[in-house]
């Protein structure tokens, strides 16, 4: 019996992962972790601001699939910046983590990259990402493959 169960979980899995939109750009927002936490729920990444290693939880709270448009900006020769406007699913997670996470720090990560870190100090219900620099031209052109411009009509 438990072969059949393994087989039809096995194939399950490989339907659900060919009907997924295949996406691009790769983005995700973790949380900072507690130190305690194992190797198995949390990783050491090195902190910007303070240049220390601090746990991050494994799993993202936002991930690509939570965007719902972005706008992007020029920021400098190279340089570009955006406002990325999450979806109801990623507005509710970032306000919780928000909220269960204040006083610590929050991590945006853009195709394996870290892009910004940020010091929650406030609760955040807008579902609202500002990524201030450190965006290049392709990962322009990778965001707008998977994302609308905010303020853009529909043709």
């Amino acid at each position: 019996m438990k072969p059949i169960l393994w087989a039809a979980l096995l194939a399950s899995l490989a339907l659900a992962s060919t009907d997924a939109k295949q996406r691009h750009c790769i983005f995700r927002i973790h949380v900072e972790a507690n130190q305690r936490d194992t190797a198995t729920f949390a990783s050491s990444v090195r902190a910007q601001f303070s240049g220390k290693d601090i746990a991050i939880e494994k799993l993202p709270r936002v991930s690509e699939y939570d965007v719902a448009g972005f706008y992007p900006y020029l920021v400098g020769p190279g340089n570009y910046g955006a406002l990325l406007q999450l979806d109801e699913h990623g507005r509710l997670a970032l306000d919780v983590l928000s909220v269960e996470h204040r006083g610590g720090l929050l991590f945006v990560f853009l195709n394996g990259r870290p892009v910004a870190e940020f010091q929650i100090d406030k609760r955040v219900s807008d579902g609202r990402i500002y990524i201030a620099s450190g965006l290049t031209a392709a990962d322009m052109q990778l965001m707008k493959k998977d994302w609308k411009l905010i303020g853009q009509r529909k043709r």
